[in-house]
Protein backbone atom coordinates (compact mmCIF):
# COMPACT_ATOMS: atom_id res chain seq x y z
CA UNK A 1 0.00 0.00 0.00
CA UNK A 2 1.36 3.43 -0.93
CA UNK A 3 1.57 6.00 1.81
CA UNK A 4 -0.48 9.11 1.13
CA UNK A 5 1.41 12.12 2.43
CA UNK A 6 -0.02 15.61 2.96
CA UNK A 7 3.00 17.88 2.34
CA UNK A 8 1.27 21.10 3.38
CA UNK A 9 0.09 19.64 6.69
CA UNK A 10 3.52 18.10 7.30
CA UNK A 11 5.23 21.46 6.83
CA UNK A 12 2.81 23.22 9.19
CA UNK A 13 3.18 20.50 11.82
CA UNK A 14 6.96 20.53 11.54
CA UNK A 15 7.07 24.32 11.92
CA UNK A 16 4.81 24.14 14.99
CA UNK A 17 6.97 21.41 16.52
CA UNK A 18 10.14 23.46 15.95
CA UNK A 19 8.52 26.47 17.61
CA UNK A 20 7.43 24.49 20.64
CA UNK A 21 10.90 23.00 20.98
CA UNK A 22 12.47 26.44 21.04
CA UNK A 23 10.08 27.60 23.74
CA UNK A 24 10.47 24.56 25.98
CA UNK A 25 14.24 24.19 25.64
CA UNK A 26 15.98 23.89 28.99
CA UNK A 27 19.50 23.00 30.00
CA UNK A 28 21.13 21.23 32.91
CA UNK A 29 23.47 24.24 33.01
CA UNK A 30 21.10 26.73 34.67
CA UNK A 31 21.76 30.20 33.26
CA UNK A 32 19.93 32.17 35.94
CA UNK A 33 22.01 35.12 37.10
CA UNK A 34 24.28 35.01 34.05
CA UNK A 35 24.68 38.03 31.78
CA UNK A 36 23.22 37.16 28.40
CA UNK A 37 23.73 38.83 25.06
CA UNK A 38 20.68 38.97 22.81
CA UNK A 39 21.58 38.61 19.12
CA UNK A 40 18.86 38.98 16.54
CA UNK A 41 16.85 35.83 16.01
CA UNK A 42 17.33 34.41 12.54
CA UNK A 43 14.12 33.90 10.50
CA UNK A 44 13.03 30.29 10.29
CA UNK A 45 14.29 28.76 7.05
CA UNK A 46 11.93 27.11 4.60
CA UNK A 47 11.75 23.34 5.00
CA UNK A 48 13.38 21.44 2.09
CA UNK A 49 10.32 19.73 0.56
CA UNK A 50 12.25 17.66 -1.97
CA UNK A 51 14.48 16.26 0.77
CA UNK A 52 11.41 15.50 2.88
CA UNK A 53 10.01 13.55 -0.07
CA UNK A 54 13.24 11.52 -0.17
CA UNK A 55 12.88 10.83 3.56
CA UNK A 56 9.30 9.65 3.30
CA UNK A 57 10.13 7.42 0.33
CA UNK A 58 13.00 5.83 2.25
CA UNK A 59 10.75 5.47 5.29
CA UNK A 60 8.07 3.78 3.21
CA UNK A 61 10.52 1.35 1.54
CA UNK A 62 11.97 0.36 4.92
CA UNK A 63 8.62 -0.21 6.64
CA UNK A 64 7.32 -2.31 3.71
CA UNK A 65 10.44 -4.14 2.51
CA UNK A 66 12.78 -4.68 5.46
CA UNK A 67 13.24 -8.35 6.33
CA UNK A 68 11.68 -7.84 9.77
CA UNK A 69 8.50 -5.98 10.64
CA UNK A 70 9.25 -2.65 12.36
CA UNK A 71 6.52 -0.35 13.63
CA UNK A 72 6.40 3.30 12.58
CA UNK A 73 7.19 4.66 16.04
CA UNK A 74 10.43 2.66 16.25
CA UNK A 75 11.49 3.75 12.74
CA UNK A 76 10.91 7.42 13.58
CA UNK A 77 12.91 7.03 16.77
CA UNK A 78 15.76 5.51 14.73
CA UNK A 79 15.58 8.50 12.40
CA UNK A 80 15.90 10.94 15.31
CA UNK A 81 18.83 8.97 16.75
CA UNK A 82 20.53 8.99 13.37
CA UNK A 83 20.20 12.77 12.99
CA UNK A 84 21.78 13.39 16.39
CA UNK A 85 24.49 10.74 16.09
CA UNK A 86 25.77 12.38 12.91
CA UNK A 87 26.15 15.83 14.53
CA UNK A 88 28.93 15.30 17.09
CA UNK A 89 29.91 12.74 19.77
CA UNK A 90 28.00 14.55 22.52
CA UNK A 91 24.58 15.07 20.92
CA UNK A 92 22.18 12.19 21.42
CA UNK A 93 18.57 11.09 21.75
CA UNK A 94 17.52 10.27 25.29
CA UNK A 95 14.80 7.66 25.58
CA UNK A 96 12.97 7.22 28.87
CA UNK A 97 15.76 5.13 30.42
CA UNK A 98 18.61 7.38 29.24
CA UNK A 99 16.79 10.56 30.31
CA UNK A 100 16.24 9.14 33.80
CA UNK A 101 19.89 8.08 34.02
CA UNK A 102 21.05 11.58 33.06
CA UNK A 103 18.89 13.15 35.77
CA UNK A 104 20.19 10.67 38.35
CA UNK A 105 23.84 11.12 37.32
CA UNK A 106 23.80 14.82 38.14
CA UNK A 107 22.84 13.99 41.74
CA UNK A 108 25.66 11.47 42.12
CA UNK A 109 24.25 7.94 42.36
CA UNK A 110 23.71 5.46 39.54
CA UNK A 111 24.30 1.86 38.60
CA UNK A 112 27.10 0.57 36.39
CA UNK A 113 30.87 0.49 36.09
CA UNK A 114 31.73 4.11 36.80
CA UNK A 115 33.24 5.39 33.55
CA UNK A 116 32.58 8.43 31.40
CA UNK A 117 32.71 7.30 27.77
CA UNK A 118 32.38 8.53 24.19
CA UNK A 119 32.74 6.99 20.73
CA UNK A 120 35.87 7.02 18.57
CA UNK A 121 36.11 5.23 15.22
CA UNK A 122 33.24 2.97 16.20
CA UNK A 123 34.76 1.94 19.54
CA UNK A 124 33.99 3.08 23.07
CA UNK A 125 36.62 5.52 24.30
CA UNK A 126 37.14 6.08 28.01
CA UNK A 127 37.12 9.78 28.84
CA UNK A 128 37.67 9.11 32.50
CA UNK A 129 37.15 6.47 35.19
CA UNK A 130 35.33 7.84 38.23
CA UNK A 131 37.00 7.60 41.63
CA UNK A 132 36.23 4.61 43.86
CA UNK A 133 34.17 2.73 41.25
CA UNK A 134 34.53 -0.74 39.67
CA UNK A 135 36.25 0.78 36.61
CA UNK A 136 38.83 2.66 38.68
CA UNK A 137 39.51 -0.36 40.88
CA UNK A 138 40.00 -2.61 37.83
CA UNK A 139 42.60 -0.28 36.33
CA UNK A 140 40.62 1.34 33.49
CA UNK A 141 42.47 4.49 32.35
CA UNK A 142 41.55 7.65 30.48
CA UNK A 143 42.19 7.13 26.76
CA UNK A 144 41.53 3.38 26.79
CA UNK A 145 39.49 2.01 23.89
CA UNK A 146 36.94 -0.67 24.77
CA UNK A 147 36.66 -2.90 21.70
CA UNK A 148 34.69 -5.87 23.08
CA UNK A 149 32.12 -6.48 25.80
CA UNK A 150 31.86 -10.06 27.00
CA UNK A 151 33.64 -11.17 23.83
CA UNK A 152 31.29 -9.35 21.42
CA UNK A 153 32.66 -6.44 19.38
CA UNK A 154 31.27 -2.98 20.06
CA UNK A 155 31.81 -2.02 16.40
CA UNK A 156 28.44 -1.14 14.94
CA UNK A 157 26.80 -0.37 18.29
CA UNK A 158 25.60 3.11 19.17
CA UNK A 159 27.02 4.68 22.32
CA UNK A 160 23.68 4.15 24.07
CA UNK A 161 23.70 0.46 23.09
CA UNK A 162 27.23 0.00 24.42
CA UNK A 163 26.40 1.79 27.67
CA UNK A 164 23.30 -0.37 28.08
CA UNK A 165 25.44 -3.51 27.74
CA UNK A 166 27.78 -2.25 30.45
CA UNK A 167 24.91 -1.69 32.85
CA UNK A 168 23.49 -4.52 34.92
CA UNK A 169 22.54 -5.69 38.40
CA UNK A 170 24.98 -5.14 41.25
CA UNK A 171 27.37 -8.05 41.67
CA UNK A 172 27.23 -9.28 38.07
CA UNK A 173 30.47 -9.44 36.09
CA UNK A 174 31.42 -8.20 32.65
CA UNK A 175 34.63 -8.73 30.67
CA UNK A 176 35.85 -5.69 28.74
CA UNK A 177 38.56 -5.99 26.10
CA UNK A 178 40.80 -2.93 26.14
CA UNK A 179 43.24 -1.43 23.66
CA UNK A 180 45.72 0.88 25.39
CA UNK A 181 48.39 3.11 23.91
CA UNK A 182 51.82 1.68 24.64
CA UNK A 183 50.50 -1.86 25.13
CA UNK A 184 51.13 -4.19 22.18
CA UNK A 185 48.04 -6.41 22.45
CA UNK A 186 44.42 -5.94 23.55
CA UNK A 187 43.81 -7.31 27.03
CA UNK A 188 40.80 -8.31 29.10
CA UNK A 189 39.65 -6.85 32.40
CA UNK A 190 36.87 -8.42 34.46
CA UNK A 191 34.73 -5.83 36.24
CA UNK A 192 32.02 -6.43 38.84
CA UNK A 193 29.08 -4.09 38.46
CA UNK A 194 28.07 -2.05 41.48
CA UNK A 195 25.88 0.83 42.57
CA UNK A 196 28.10 3.78 41.84
CA UNK A 197 27.89 6.54 44.43
CA UNK A 198 30.08 9.36 43.29
CA UNK A 199 31.57 11.35 46.12
CA UNK A 200 32.02 14.65 44.36
CA UNK A 201 34.44 16.29 46.82
CA UNK A 202 37.15 14.68 48.92
CA UNK A 203 39.65 16.63 51.03
CA UNK A 204 42.65 16.03 53.27
CA UNK A 205 45.78 17.68 54.60
CA UNK A 206 49.00 16.82 52.75
CA UNK A 207 52.45 17.24 54.27
CA UNK A 208 51.00 19.01 57.35
CA UNK A 209 50.31 22.40 55.73
CA UNK A 210 48.73 21.86 52.30
CA UNK A 211 45.01 21.51 51.60
CA UNK A 212 44.27 18.81 49.03
CA UNK A 213 40.88 19.24 47.33
CA UNK A 214 39.81 16.44 44.99
CA UNK A 215 36.74 16.88 42.75
CA UNK A 216 35.75 13.65 40.99
CA UNK A 217 32.77 15.05 39.07
CA UNK A 218 30.80 18.30 38.97
CA UNK A 219 27.36 17.70 40.44
CA UNK A 220 24.60 20.11 41.40
CA UNK A 221 25.93 20.68 44.94
CA UNK A 222 29.69 20.44 44.26
CA UNK A 223 30.32 24.15 44.82
CA UNK A 224 28.59 24.14 48.20
CA UNK A 225 30.28 20.90 49.22
CA UNK A 226 33.73 22.26 48.36
CA UNK A 227 33.23 25.36 50.52
CA UNK A 228 32.02 23.26 53.47
CA UNK A 229 34.90 20.77 53.20
CA UNK A 230 37.52 23.51 52.97
CA UNK A 231 36.07 25.22 56.04
CA UNK A 232 36.46 21.93 57.95
CA UNK A 233 40.10 21.64 56.83
CA UNK A 234 40.81 25.22 57.91
CA UNK A 235 39.47 24.49 61.40
CA UNK A 236 41.69 21.41 61.70
CA UNK A 237 44.78 23.31 60.55
CA UNK A 238 44.79 27.11 60.71
CA UNK A 239 48.37 27.22 59.37
CA UNK A 240 47.75 26.26 55.75
CA UNK A 241 50.49 27.24 53.30
CA UNK A 242 48.80 26.40 50.00
CA UNK A 243 46.01 24.57 48.19
CA UNK A 244 45.98 21.81 45.56
CA UNK A 245 42.83 21.41 43.45
CA UNK A 246 42.91 17.98 41.81
CA UNK A 247 40.79 17.79 38.63
CA UNK A 248 42.56 14.81 37.06
CA UNK A 249 40.23 12.24 35.48
CA UNK A 250 37.27 14.52 36.17
CA UNK A 251 34.94 14.16 33.15
CA UNK A 252 32.98 17.34 33.91
CA UNK A 253 29.30 17.63 34.75
CA UNK A 254 27.05 20.57 35.60
CA UNK A 255 28.27 23.88 34.15
CA UNK A 256 27.03 26.07 36.99
CA UNK A 257 28.86 23.85 39.51
CA UNK A 258 32.16 24.54 37.75
CA UNK A 259 31.39 28.27 37.83
CA UNK A 260 30.74 28.10 41.59
CA UNK A 261 34.01 26.22 42.17
CA UNK A 262 36.08 28.74 40.19
CA UNK A 263 34.27 31.58 41.97
CA UNK A 264 35.40 30.20 45.35
CA UNK A 265 39.01 31.10 44.45
CA UNK A 266 38.39 34.43 42.66
CA UNK A 267 37.44 37.88 43.91
CA UNK A 268 36.21 39.24 40.59
CA UNK A 269 36.54 38.95 36.82
CA UNK A 270 35.14 36.74 34.08
CA UNK A 271 35.03 32.96 34.66
CA UNK A 272 33.66 31.65 31.36
CA UNK A 273 31.41 32.68 28.52
CA UNK A 274 29.44 30.65 25.99
CA UNK A 275 28.47 31.41 22.41
CA UNK A 276 25.88 29.67 20.24
CA UNK A 277 23.23 30.37 17.61
CA UNK A 278 20.24 31.04 19.88
CA UNK A 279 20.03 33.80 22.52
CA UNK A 280 19.72 31.43 25.48
CA UNK A 281 23.07 29.84 24.65
CA UNK A 282 25.00 33.13 24.93
CA UNK A 283 25.99 33.70 28.54
CA UNK A 284 28.74 35.30 30.61
CA UNK A 285 29.58 34.18 34.14
CA UNK A 286 31.33 36.62 36.48
CA UNK A 287 33.11 35.95 39.78
CA UNK A 288 31.74 37.48 42.96
CA UNK A 289 33.82 38.85 45.89
CA UNK A 290 35.13 36.28 48.36
CA UNK A 291 38.03 33.83 48.13
CA UNK A 292 37.50 30.93 50.55
CA UNK A 293 41.29 30.46 50.82
CA UNK A 294 42.06 34.15 51.46
CA UNK A 295 44.54 34.18 48.60
CA UNK A 296 46.59 31.09 49.46
CA UNK A 297 48.86 29.87 46.62
CA UNK A 298 46.93 27.46 44.40
CA UNK A 299 48.02 24.64 42.08
CA UNK A 300 45.47 22.91 39.81
CA UNK A 301 46.19 19.35 38.63
CA UNK A 302 44.87 18.21 35.22
CA UNK A 303 45.46 15.35 32.77
CA UNK A 304 43.99 13.90 29.60
CA UNK A 305 40.96 12.71 31.58
CA UNK A 306 40.07 16.27 32.67
CA UNK A 307 37.18 17.39 30.47
CA UNK A 308 34.45 19.97 30.06
CA UNK A 309 33.63 21.57 33.44
CA UNK A 310 37.12 20.67 34.70
CA UNK A 311 38.63 22.61 31.82
CA UNK A 312 36.39 25.59 32.58
CA UNK A 313 37.77 25.78 36.12
CA UNK A 314 41.40 25.23 35.11
CA UNK A 315 41.14 27.73 32.23
CA UNK A 316 39.51 30.41 34.37
CA UNK A 317 42.04 30.17 37.20
CA UNK A 318 44.90 30.07 34.70
CA UNK A 319 43.72 33.07 32.67
CA UNK A 320 43.02 35.11 35.80
CA UNK A 321 46.52 34.39 37.11
CA UNK A 322 45.04 32.83 40.25
CA UNK A 323 46.64 29.38 39.94
CA UNK A 324 49.45 27.44 38.37
CA UNK A 325 48.15 24.53 36.27
CA UNK A 326 50.29 21.39 36.46
CA UNK A 327 50.05 18.03 34.71
CA UNK A 328 49.36 17.10 31.09
CA UNK A 329 47.14 18.42 28.29
CA UNK A 330 43.45 18.13 29.11
CA UNK A 331 40.81 16.31 27.04
CA UNK A 332 39.51 19.23 24.99
CA UNK A 333 35.71 19.11 25.33
CA UNK A 334 34.73 22.74 24.95
CA UNK A 335 31.06 22.38 24.06
CA UNK A 336 27.86 22.89 26.01
CA UNK A 337 24.96 20.43 25.75
CA UNK A 338 21.37 21.51 26.33
CA UNK A 339 18.82 18.94 27.44
CA UNK A 340 15.61 19.64 25.53
CA UNK A 341 12.61 17.74 26.85
CA UNK A 342 10.33 16.72 23.97
CA UNK A 343 7.86 14.50 25.88
CA UNK A 344 7.30 13.73 29.55
CA UNK A 345 10.02 11.09 29.54
CA UNK A 346 12.13 11.71 26.42
CA UNK A 347 14.61 14.41 25.50
CA UNK A 348 17.36 15.52 23.16
CA UNK A 349 20.87 16.22 24.38
CA UNK A 350 22.00 18.77 21.83
CA UNK A 351 25.27 20.68 21.52
CA UNK A 352 24.15 24.31 21.48
CA UNK A 353 27.25 26.37 22.29
CA UNK A 354 31.01 26.48 22.71
CA UNK A 355 32.54 27.86 25.87
CA UNK A 356 35.53 30.17 26.10
CA UNK A 357 37.98 31.02 28.88
CA UNK A 358 38.28 34.63 30.10
CA UNK A 359 41.04 35.31 27.54
CA UNK A 360 38.84 34.05 24.69
CA UNK A 361 40.40 30.61 24.30
CA UNK A 362 38.20 27.88 22.89
CA UNK A 363 38.97 24.54 24.53
CA UNK A 364 37.21 22.52 21.84
CA UNK A 365 39.53 19.80 20.46
CA UNK A 366 42.50 21.65 22.00
CA UNK A 367 42.28 21.38 25.77
CA UNK A 368 44.10 23.29 28.48
CA UNK A 369 47.89 23.40 28.25
CA UNK A 370 49.42 23.22 31.74
CA UNK A 371 51.84 25.93 32.89
CA UNK A 372 54.12 23.16 34.11
CA UNK A 373 54.00 19.87 32.22
CA UNK A 374 54.57 16.85 34.43
CA UNK A 375 53.79 13.31 33.36
CA UNK A 376 52.49 10.94 36.00
CA UNK A 377 55.31 8.41 36.10
CA UNK A 378 55.36 5.00 37.70
CA UNK A 379 58.58 4.67 39.65
CA UNK A 380 60.07 1.19 39.78
CA UNK A 381 62.99 0.14 41.89
CA UNK A 382 66.33 -0.10 40.07
CA UNK A 383 69.16 -1.68 42.01
CA UNK A 384 72.77 -0.78 41.30
CA UNK A 385 75.00 -3.52 39.95
CA UNK A 386 77.12 -3.85 43.08
CA UNK A 387 74.17 -3.90 45.46
CA UNK A 388 76.14 -1.64 47.81
CA UNK A 389 74.79 1.62 49.20
CA UNK A 390 75.68 3.96 52.06
CA UNK A 391 73.05 2.33 54.25
CA UNK A 392 74.78 -1.04 53.75
CA UNK A 393 78.16 0.13 55.04
CA UNK A 394 79.15 -0.94 58.56
CA UNK A 395 78.98 1.99 60.96
CA UNK A 396 77.10 4.31 58.56
CA UNK A 397 75.54 7.45 60.04
CA UNK A 398 71.75 7.51 60.38
CA UNK A 399 69.72 10.22 58.63
CA UNK A 400 69.24 13.01 61.14
CA UNK A 401 65.72 13.81 60.04
CA UNK A 402 64.46 10.26 59.92
CA UNK A 403 64.17 10.36 56.14
CA UNK A 404 65.85 9.15 52.97
CA UNK A 405 67.75 11.04 50.30
CA UNK A 406 66.14 10.82 46.85
CA UNK A 407 67.87 10.89 43.47
CA UNK A 408 67.90 14.71 43.51
CA UNK A 409 69.72 14.81 46.84
CA UNK A 410 66.60 15.92 48.75
CA UNK A 411 65.88 14.29 52.11
CA UNK A 412 62.39 12.77 52.14
CA UNK A 413 60.30 11.32 54.91
CA UNK A 414 58.75 7.90 54.35
CA UNK A 415 55.42 9.54 53.47
CA UNK A 416 57.07 11.88 50.96
CA UNK A 417 59.01 9.01 49.42
CA UNK A 418 55.80 7.01 49.02
CA UNK A 419 54.05 9.98 47.39
CA UNK A 420 57.00 10.54 45.06
CA UNK A 421 56.79 6.94 43.90
CA UNK A 422 53.00 6.74 43.53
CA UNK A 423 51.91 10.23 42.39
CA UNK A 424 54.70 12.32 40.93
CA UNK A 425 52.32 15.11 39.85
CA UNK A 426 50.92 15.65 43.34
CA UNK A 427 54.46 15.41 44.73
CA UNK A 428 55.65 18.19 42.39
CA UNK A 429 52.59 20.34 43.21
CA UNK A 430 53.44 20.20 46.92
CA UNK A 431 57.07 21.08 46.19
CA UNK A 432 55.98 24.10 44.15
CA UNK A 433 53.74 25.31 46.98
CA UNK A 434 56.58 24.83 49.45
CA UNK A 435 58.81 26.96 47.24
CA UNK A 436 56.17 29.69 46.94
CA UNK A 437 55.66 29.70 50.70
CA UNK A 438 59.40 30.02 51.40
CA UNK A 439 59.70 32.79 48.79
CA UNK A 440 56.79 34.71 50.34
CA UNK A 441 58.17 34.27 53.86
CA UNK A 442 61.54 35.62 52.83
CA UNK A 443 59.90 38.63 51.17
CA UNK A 444 57.95 39.33 54.37
CA UNK A 445 61.16 39.09 56.42
CA UNK A 446 62.98 41.35 53.96
CA UNK A 447 60.26 44.01 54.13
CA UNK A 448 60.22 43.81 57.94
CA UNK A 449 63.99 44.26 58.06
CA UNK A 450 63.81 47.27 55.72
CA UNK A 451 61.08 48.85 57.84
CA UNK A 452 63.16 48.26 60.99
CA UNK A 453 66.13 50.07 59.39
CA UNK A 454 63.95 53.09 58.61
CA UNK A 455 62.79 53.41 62.24
CA UNK A 456 65.14 55.72 64.27
CA UNK A 457 66.80 54.17 67.32
CA UNK A 458 64.81 54.55 70.52
CA UNK A 459 61.47 54.87 68.72
CA UNK A 460 58.86 52.13 68.42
Amino acid sequence: MNVKFDWRRACVNAAMTMGLTAISASTLADTSGADKSQPKTEPMSVLPLEDLRVFTKAFDHIRKGYVKDIDDRTLLEYAIRGMLDELDPHSSYLDASSFKDLQVNTTGEFGGLGIEVGMENGFVKVISPIDETPAARAGIEAGDLIVKLDGSTVKGLTLNDAVEKMRGPKGTKITVTVVREGVDQPFDLVLTRDIVKVRSVRTEIKDQHYAYLRIAQFQVHTGQDLAKEFAKLSKKNADLHGVILDLRNNPGGVLTASVEVADHFLEDGLIVYTEGRVPDSNSRYQATPGDITNGLPLVVLINDGSASASEIVAGALQDQGRALVLGTQSFGKGSVQSVIQITNDKALKLTTALYYTPNGRSIQAEGITPDIEVERVRVTAVKNASGISEAGLVGHLENGNGGHENQDGIVETEAQKELHNTDSQLYEAINILKGLHLFNQRNVQKVAAQEAQKTPAGQP
